[in-house]
């Protein structure tokens, strides 16, 4: 089969064996697969696949059941259009995948749409409900509104019930995702984010819980404004590794600082992130009050054309692979 391989931090399309599946695993033919920012540095050499999955890219992929592994009891069948979550290998024609942490694709969506939504749903749902405790009528700071998972996060807290700010560089972007749903839109380059957060708090609508994969001086700046025991969830460092915090803010307010990341969780906790998933989120996309957003869409040897639009950062949604046809 045809998998995406990495060589000297160039994507190169090649041939390698077509797994098998073992007990409790799922061969997947592969229609699609997403891009993620954790593609890049895996790409560099800074994010190696766990122990187990395939050295090539693809945390995400939509496609169809081909075979079941041996003594393998699962609510799927051979046939099933279904979507997985992967520690990595999507970049391929077909992956061998824990029947967990496969889900049955949503009614009336495209392959190429459902490839989007198991990463960046599954680390929206997880950071928002189960890491921030986010509930209805609470605020939601989620900043980099044109990234992938801003893309998906916005609308999933304002479909579940929550008021939402984000951030971005421009009123240009601010206008080019309007369309998301966000009550507040800052340009962070003419104003001051953590003001804004300060006014919003004083007014008393107070962040909650805050889904960041910025950081930088902003955390720091932006923690004495959080709601009465409200969760700042790290997600990513793309604007700084570093920040000051004031300690007092922290103490007095109860505020939970959090470090997360999906990729290192076990196939149980997956599995469980997983199903809350399809409970919860799938009906919202069925009924159409969520939509997958996609920028563009790429066949499978011009993955490394593909990255490079993610390196950009000139996107607004997701970057996704087309692979069988």
């Amino acid at each position: 089969m045809k998998a995406v391989l990495i060589e000297n931090k160039t994507l190169v399309l090649s041939e390698v064996e077509k797994p098998q599946p073992r007990e409790g695993e799922l061969l997947i033919k592969i229609y699609a697969a997403a891009l993620n920012r954790a593609d890049l540095l895996q790409r560099d050499g800074k994010y190696p696949s766990p122990v187990g999955w395939p050295q090539w890219p693809g945390l995400e992929i939509a496609g169809v059941v081909e075979s079941i592994g041996p003594d393998t009891d699962c609510k799927f069948k051979v046939g099933d259009k279904v979507c997985a979550l992967l520690g990595g290998g999507g970049y391929a024609e077909y992956i061998c995948v824990p029947h967990g942490m496969v889900m049955p694709m949503p009614e009336n969506l495209t392959f190429e749409q459902a490839a989007t939504l198991p990463e960046a749903y599954a680390t929206s749902y997880l950071n928002l409900y189960i890491e921030g405790h986010l509930k209805p009528g609470q605020t939601a700071f989620i900043p980099a509104g044109a990234s992938g998972i801003a893309s998906v996060a916005i609308p999933m807290a304002k479909a579940l019930g929550s008021r939402v700010i984000t951030s971005v560089l421009s009123d240009e972007i601010a206008e080019k995702i309007k369309h998301l749903g966000a009550d507040i839109i800052i340009n962070s380059v003419t104003q001051d984010v953590s003001e804004v957060l300060k006014k919003e708090a004083e007014n008393g609508r107070p962040v909650s819980v805050a889904l960041d994969c910025l950081c930088g001086e902003t955390l720091g700046k932006s923690l004495p404004y959080m709601a009465e025991g409200g969760y700042w969830v790290i997600i990513s460092t793309l604007a700084g590794a570093e920040t000051t915090v004031q300690l007092r803010p922290l103490l007095q307010k109860g505020v939970h600082l959090v470090g997360s990341m999906l990729r290192k969780r076990s196939v149980e906790e997956k599995t469980e992130i997983l199903s809350k998933l399809v409970e919860v989120v799938w009906p919202k996309i069925e009924s159409g009050e969520m939509v997958p957003s996609i920028y563009e869409v790429l066949p499978l040897e011009k993955a490394d054309e593909a990255v490079r639009i993610l390196e950009a950062s000139n996107h607004i949604g997701k970057v996704v692979l087309s692979v069988c046809k």
